[in-house]
């Protein structure tokens, strides 16, 4: 290579490298800013994380400590008295309606209602608290109201089928459908997801009412 090309290929690496450095001066902070948002934005996950994990600790310290009264109106006071966020109202008004079934039906019926129709509630309490009504409710309730919970909770795919089914067939009786009752413990006992508690209710009702427990 000759001298004067070895002269020009250094004064182009110079302008090279004097762009270069021109371009990091100018935006050069567009990648210090990237990097403080990535260590930033991990940062602040980590303490959400820990925040989160902290606020269900006391949740639930808070609730245990709620149920270790004696008395069923302390203990329900102690749980209306948490601090509660998003879903944990509706948990909370589940394990209040458990508590007040014993001694005030109406009471814990308004808290099954309200997790039933809790948004914040995940769907699977909500439809617990709903069938929950159904039966702690009972003839408090009008049939109609009742049937429409059942029938809803009772279709293909739902989590509650199963004992949707067997309050569907109590319902069916308490109205004197004897025939209808059996056709749907018949299909309850037909399903696979069935435990076995629930099996040996369902089988005993049906041999009562006169039907055939099909084979599995």
């Amino acid at each position: 290579m000759s001298n004067p090309d070895s002269f020009i290929n250094e004064v182009t690496e110079e302008l090279r490298r004097d762009r270069m450095m021109g371009y990091l001066r100018r935006y050069g902070w567009i990648a210090v800013l990237l990097v403080v948002l990535i260590v930033g934005g991990a940062a602040w996950n980590e303490w959400r994380k820990a925040s989160e994990r902290a606020s269900a600790e006391a949740f639930g310290d808070a609730v245990l400590a709620a149920l270790e009264n004696d008395a069923t109106a302390d203990r329900v006071r102690a749980l209306a008295g948490i601090e509660t966020t998003g879903a944990q109202r509706g948990m909370l008004d589940l394990l209040s309606a458990g508590e007040l079934l014993a001694s005030d039906r109406p009471a814990a019926l308004a808290a099954l209602d309200a997790a039933a129709n809790d948004a914040d509630l995940p769907e699977a309490y909500r439809q617990l608290a709903a069938l929950q009504r159904v039966i702690a409710g009972g003839a408090a309730l009008p049939m109609a109201e009742r049937q429409a919970t059942v029938e809803g909770l009772s279709q293909p795919g739902q989590p509650l089928r199963p004992l949707a089914l067997e309050q569907s067939a109590l319902l069916q009786l308490e109205q004197g459908n004897t025939e209808t009752a059996i056709e749907i413990l018949t299909d309850l006992l037909s399903q696979s997801d069935v435990t076995d508690s629930l099996r040996r209710r369902a089988s005993q009702l049906l041999v009562a009412l006169g039907g055939d427990v099909p084979s599995r």
